[in-house]
């Protein structure tokens, strides 16, 4: 049986989007699950990335998006995981403080990849390639990409289900929330295809912006 957590308040009484994103951003996300996917059941088998560390990857990326749905469905995997209440707390709270020295990095470029909508610095890319190696930067980028894509579908669900509870989220509106959802039901299959043909005629899920960062 999971242990009873308290999740942060900020996320379990959340009235407003931290982040929206468009119905082209949602398809674009899409596209990329069955590389990510492929690259997350490779990882199952070899086991270069621990579940544990995957699951703060991907907390601390719902954490920066704001998606309460999946803040509560990782919440649960992470406990089952034996994550403590407190450091699922951190991590859905951003604060940081159960990061380890082994971690810090991969958990800040997750970070980065959510905050940039899915297109990190290619220096922020390299250095992970070069703390970790490549195949397990890759593993780091695909379980933040599949996270990116739940939340952009979790986030206007959270706001429905917030709104039929008396609650709609500031600067929301039912035709958004609705049209998401309805709309992302109809594109997953069609993406899906489009990511399964992607990857089958060899293009990278890895997608950089290569502008330098200010000297």
């Amino acid at each position: 049986m999971t242990k009873n957590i308290r999740i942060p308040h900020v996320i379990s009484s959340r009235a407003e989007y931290k982040r929206k994103f468009s119905l082209r951003e949602m398809y674009k996300a899409f596209v990329l699950i069955p590389g990510a996917l492929a690259k997350m059941i490779g990882n199952s088998r070899k086991k270069l990335v621990s579940k544990e560390f995957v699951e703060r990857l991907q907390l601390a990326v719902t954490e920066v998006n704001g998606c309460a749905a999946c803040s509560y469905a990782h919440t649960y995997m992470a406990l089952k995981q034996g994550m403590s209440n407190e450091e699922i707390n951190s991590f859905l709270s951003g604060d940081g403080k159960f990061i380890n020295q082994e971690e810090a990095r991969a958990i800040v470029f997750a970070q980065h990849l959510a905050d940039t909508r899915g297109l990190p610095k290619q220096d922020a890319y390299r250095s992970i390639i070069d703390e970790y190696g490549e195949e397990k930067a890759k593993i780091i980028f695909s379980a933040a990409q599949l996270m990116i894509a739940g939340n952009i579908y979790g986030i206007p669900y959270s706001a429905f289900v917030s709104r039929l509870k008396g609650k709609p989220y500031k600067d929301s509106s039912l035709g958004y929330e609705l049209g998401m959802h309805i709309a992302g039901f109809i594109l997953l299959p069609i993406a899906l295809i489009h990511g399964t043909l992607r990857s089958l005629l060899g293009f990278s899920n890895i997608r950089l912006d290569k502008t330098r960062y200010p000297e």
